[in-house]
């Protein structure tokens, strides 16, 4: 994610780090000297000259236009519901340490609840990640449930089953009462709701089709514009069609980058960031000091 103060107008035109211009700078390249080539022959394939005017890309470019607007407003929408998904994590781990220290009158127990919860924050990035959370959630488990996390396929749900055995433990020791245990199980669901969410985004992408339509579609549209745009426009063709090819390429880039919103991309959630935070409001809460190294963000960039 980046994060980074706004910049002046004129600075903005010459930004290239966090933007997607690196990106798509070769198709851009290729579209530029392509349109250049055909600017020097006049539009000539040998001996054909080929006869386009404005008036169908016209037309093309608003379906084309309307097409990049539905598959950006998708992908914002998956990168946005991720990141609601994960706000709702940090409410209700701290709303979970909250009522463990006002409900009960044992500090260990919230303290072992503000652990095992960490443990599930840890678990769920990895998990959404496809990267191992040992290392990260070795100061919070002992020997044995460190052997039930690593041998667990899908371990952010054992973890919270971990911190839901807690609450039943609570209930027989009488620490807690039904009634006063039930707005903590409740809580408990909607972290379980959460999980599910964010399984739901990562394995469900946007259908591969409207990718390949879009895709096809804005190469053909780039490689014809500069037939279209010779007759009128002359020299300045390949610089017309570089503009609109850096329109709609880096729309493209965008949208592609954002609807997986759990990736390590420049512009995708700070997943790490983002526990490392819950792992210290919740610590916090119990008196302790985070015990996970905070991440090394790359200048603006948040991982």
């Amino acid at each position: 994610m980046i994060t980074r103060p706004q910049l002046h107008w004129f600075r903005m035109l010459f930004v290239l780090r966090g933007s997607v211009l690196p990106a798509i700078a070769p198709q851009l390249l290729g579209v530029t000297l392509f349109s250049a080539l055909i600017t020097a022959f006049h539009g000539r394939i040998w001996d054909w000259k080929v006869s386009l005017n404005f008036v169908p890309f016209s037309l093309i470019g608003l379906t084309l236009a309307i097409f990049l607007g539905f598959r950006n407003s998708t992908s914002y929408a998956r990168y946005w519901e991720g990141r609601t998904l994960w706000g709702s994590v940090l409410i209700e781990s701290r709303s979970l340490v909250r009522q463990a220290l006002t409900l009960t009158s044992d500090p260990d127990a919230a303290r072992q609840l503000a652990h095992r919860l960490c443990v599930f924050v840890h678990t769920l990035r990895h998990q959404l990640r496809g990267t191992d959370p040992a290392a990260d959630i070795a100061p919070f488990v002992d020997t044995a449930t460190s052997q039930r996390m690593r041998d667990a396929r899908f371990k952010p749900a054992i973890a919270l089953l971990i911190a839901g055995e807690w609450l039943g433990e609570q209930l027989r020791l009488g620490k807690l009462s039904p009634s006063l245990a039930l707005p903590m199980e409740n809580a408990l669901s909607h972290l379980g709701s959460a999980l599910g969410g964010c399984e739901r985004l990562a394995s469900t992408p946007i259908p591969f089709t409207y990718s390949v339509i879009i895709h096809r579609c804005i190469y053909l549209y780039c490689v014809l514009l500069p037939f279209g745009l010779l007759d009128t426009i002359g020299l300045m063709t390949p610089v017309i069609v570089c503009f609109i090819a850096y329109t709609f390429f880096a729309l493209e880039a965008l949208s592609a980058e954002i609807e997986e919103p759990f990736g390590e991309e420049p512009n995708d959630l700070a997943l790490a960031t983002m526990s490392y935070m819950i792992e210290s409001t919740v610590l916090e809460m119990v008196g302790e000091q985070p015990l996970s190294p905070r991440p090394v963000n790359d200048g603006y960039i948040q991982t």
